[in-house]
């Protein structure tokens, strides 16, 4: 195959994830970078003796050595330290910017043409750091956190209403974090709106926990996090190397859209093989833009404490 991914941080459970679905599918050369680069060989060499039986023949290697990664067509950024018990994404702030700004030189260094999926937290934060610190078109620097957001409200609607997840679509904008914003109105079961099948206790109640619903499997499993979230970057993957053209929220840039200016905040975009090929603005009440708003102000807050 000539694609190639790089997956820094793909020692870790989320990069390893995100390493595994890529190469299963087949839909690219894999490189695992980390810094423990004993790891990073040991997962490599399991996930391609995994794909004789996936039936791929995506040839993967793990390293610490970033000329591996040369001319890789998406990078996606894992690296970074999780999320503990009782630890709320905001405090990892400093830590991980500096992870960020370790990684990007690299990156930047070995695949200047490559589209970059950020997914460390806090998300938008990391994203707007990494977009700063490389120099690219902001259509090329994307961050995962509306796809697992999504998928999260989805299964929580699927589980309510015992249906299958298929006839079920979410979106929640926002940053990702405690403010995001989820929409009842633009969430459908076969194309019904949730908000003529469920009463509204039940969908606050969806709301809540999408919003909790990374904090809720820290408590349950200790860390953050890892097959949903890799399986979300994944899926962005996919829809950019296939130039799939497919509509999800993601993190990027805005000048002015939704009213945000100079700032990564989740909204639905159109993937392709450009990286973001159109921001689609939807309308929204005067209550969800009120609330997309404060989501946005509490990003300016990270992003204004670390300079980016």
């Amino acid at each position: 195959m000539n694609r190639k991914v790089t997956v820094v941080g793909g020692a870790g459970n989320v990069g390893a994830t995100v390493a595994r679905a890529v190469a299963n599918k087949e839909l690219a050369d894999v490189v695992i970078i980390d810094i423990a680069a004993q790891k990073a060989a040991g997962i490599a060499l399991d996930i391609l003796q995994a794909c004789p039986v996936e039936g791929s023949s995506s040839k993967v290697i793990g390293t610490d050595d970033y000329a591996a990664s040369a001319n890789s067509d998406v990078v996606v950024i894992t690296s970074g330290v999780p999320r503990k018990p009782g630890m709320s994404r905001d405090d990892l702030l400093h830590i991980n910017h500096k992870i960020m700004q370790q990684v990007t030189e690299q990156v930047i260094k070995h695949s200047p043409d490559c589209i970059i999926v950020p997914v460390a937290n806090p998300l938008d934060a990391m994203s707007q750091a990494v977009y700063r610190l490389s120099g690219f078109a902001r259509e090329r620097v994307i961050g995962m956190a509306g796809v697992l957001d999504s998928a999260r409200m989805r299964a929580f609607i699927a589980m309510e209403m015992d249906v299958s997840v298929d006839n079920v679509h979410a979106f929640v904008l926002g940053g990702h974090g405690d403010t995001m914003v989820p929409l009842p109105r633009y969430s459908t079961v076969a194309g019904i709106p949730i908000t003529d099948l469920l009463p509204k206790d039940r969908i606050d109640a969806i709301a809540r926990r999408t919003a909790d619903g990374g904090a809720e499997i820290t408590k349950l499993v200790g860390t953050s996090a890892w097959y949903a979230p890799g399986s979300s970057a994944a899926e962005m993957v996919e829809a950019i190397l296939k130039d799939k053209k497919k509509i999800m929220p993601c993190s990027v840039f805005l000048r002015g859209e939704y009213g945000i200016n100079d700032l990564f905040v989740g909204v639905p975009v159109k993937l392709g093989a450009k990286g973001v090929e159109q921001i689609i603005e939807i309308t929204l009440t005067d209550d969800e833009r009120a609330a997309l708003q404060r989501s946005a102000g509490a990003v300016r807050e990270l992003v204004n404490v670390i300079g980016v």
